[in-house]
């Protein structure tokens, strides 16, 4: 099946299911994935709706990645969406995603920890693996060993117990991680912050230029939410805007004469560092003019470099080398203080705006829910991603936690099918009688639209089965396994263009 094409609606798939944490694209990714190979898979999603964390982004936002490259598997983003995805319509396709490939998803429920249950026996599986045929190994291509000597798959006997919100306590055999690296927004805590009298906020409270027109706005962090909020405030008629920039970014186009920018990142990710870098920094002279005059100097390491030392992406170009050269937008130096009234600058200059948005990225929140496990690493992010497990954690997956220069969602599917095919690659417990259906009550029965090629798909995935008979144990069940401890998200159904 091609990637990009709507599937067939698959068989009901039973058993006790796989838990994904996260109902944004990675974790909606993974549950089609395992669907895709007859696992059953339960999204948690601890927000009243999928794509929660999109749909906090600021009006102005678009992907930076074409829309070729940024559909998940099995649905394409639709060509009436544009080459660059609005924030909206990238909403509307994940709704619709979840919809098409009928994802069980429970909303209003957040995972809270994640603990090891006491092994009952058996081995671990055979290894998972790349769907798109690479190794599935680390940075430098080398595998990861889980403790039973196998790179990803979890042993049959192998159990995790999820402690969620409500006193519910869940069990399966493999989780999915998918809460995504924008968690938690991060405000550092400059001295003298608590005197500040005008208004700050986290570029995540951000959403329209609308009120700051006539404003001064002072934008922290040149990073790609800093550098298009400081275009959309000028844009918007703010009356100064300043970017303070702590360490100058690697300034890419977003498109040169119609080759995008991620199609670059795909053709140097597998480079080693200095060959990339040469080839990034030789087109990065031949389209960014030197705005050092600006103040913004070219900076001294390589962009690949950067971004396997720092995880720091490029920024991409929307308007912010414009409006640098026509001087709306005042690079300035990094914060160092406030105080009543004014903001001081690294460089001892003053700043008096009247507000501050604090571009200053976000936590990836892990340590609490899986900190304990041995899974991270000094920085908070997963050792292991993609169908991989950590040495001593089978079964146990991470998907979303990168930022490659071929993009996130481009590297999300690859990470979601790699994941499936691991778990999918152990043999399924049997389901307990009375563990066949869904969680949550009766849902409505729908019926699928007609397929691009004039098959009738038939009814949606579980019609029918979305009922509450299987609440109980039953002979050989597990308190903890079953379905009726969690109330359904049900959404409506989502039209999008073709």
């Amino acid at each position: 099946m091609a990637r990009d094409t709507v599937p067939t609606t698959p068989d009901a798939v039973l058993g006790p299911p796989v838990y994904v944490i996260g109902g944004g694209p990675g974790g909606l990714a993974v549950a089609a994935a395992l669907r895709a190979r007859g696992v059953r898979a339960v999204v948690l999603e601890k927000a009243p709706t999928v794509a929660a964390g999109w749909r906090r982004h600021y009006d102005r936002l678009r992907l930076h990645t074409t829309r070729r490259r940024s559909a998940l598997p099995g649905l394409r983003l639709p060509r009436a969406f544009g080459r660059w995805v609005a924030r909206d319509d990238l909403v509307r396709y994940l709704e619709k995603y979840a919809e098409t490939h009928d994802l069980e998803v429970v909303t209003g429920v957040e995972v809270l920890r994640i603990e090891r249950a006491p092994a009952a026996g058996g081995a671990d599986g055979a290894p998972g693996g790349d769907a798109d045929g690479d190794a599935d190994g680390g940075a430098d291509g080398a595998p990861v060993q889980t403790s039973g000597g196998t790179p990803g798959a979890a042993g049959a006997g192998d159990r995790w117990v999820l402690h969620a919100t409500g006193g519910r306590r869940l069990t399966s055999r493999a989780v999915v991680v998918a809460t995504g690296a924008a968690h938690t927004p991060r405000v550092p805590r400059w001295p003298g912050v608590d005197a500040w009298e005008g208004e700050l906020l986290h570029s995540a409270a951000y959403r329209s230029p609308a009120p700051y027109a006539g404003r001064d706005v002072l934008v922290v962090g040149a990073g790609n939410s800093g550098a298009e909020i400081a275009v959309d405030l000028v844009e918007g008629g703010a009356a100064r805007v300043r970017l303070a920039v702590r360490t100058a970014p690697h300034l890419v186009r977003r498109s040169v004469l119609g080759w995008p920018a991620q199609a670059t990142g795909v053709l140097v990710r597998r480079l080693p560092v200095w060959p990339a870098d040469r080839l990034l920094r030789l087109m990065q002279r031949l389209t960014v003019p030197d705005l050092s005059a600006y103040g913004l100097p070219r900076p001294a390491d390589g962009p690949y470099a950067r971004l396997r030392r720092d995880g720091a992406v490029p920024v991409y170009d929307t308007g912010l080398i414009d409006a640098v050269r026509r001087g709306r937008v005042e690079p300035v130096a990094a914060v160092a203080s406030f105080g009543p009234g004014k903001v001081t600058l690294a460089d001892g200059s003053v700043a008096d705006p009247d507000t501050v948005i604090a571009a200053t990225g976000y936590d990836r929140a892990l340590e609490p829910l899986v900190g304990h496990l041995g899974v991270l690493d000094e920085e908070g992010r997963p050792v292991v991603r993609g169908g991989r497990t950590a040495q001593g954690a089978p079964g146990l997956y991470f998907a979303g936690y990168t930022h490659p220069l071929s993009g996130l969602l481009r590297e999300v599917a690859r990470e979601a099918r790699r994941i499936a095919k691991a778990v999918a690659a152990v043999p399924q417990p049997p389901a307990p009688y009375g563990v066949h259906g869904p969680h949550g009550p009766a849902a409505p029965d729908r019926t699928r639209r007609r397929g691009r090629r004039g098959a009738d798909t038939g009814p949606a995935v579980g019609a029918g089965t979305r009922t509450g008979a299987g609440t109980g144990a039953g002979a050989g069940g597990r308190e903890d396994d079953r379905p009726a401890v969690l109330p359904p998200g049900l959404m409506p159904p989502v039209s999008l263009p073709r």
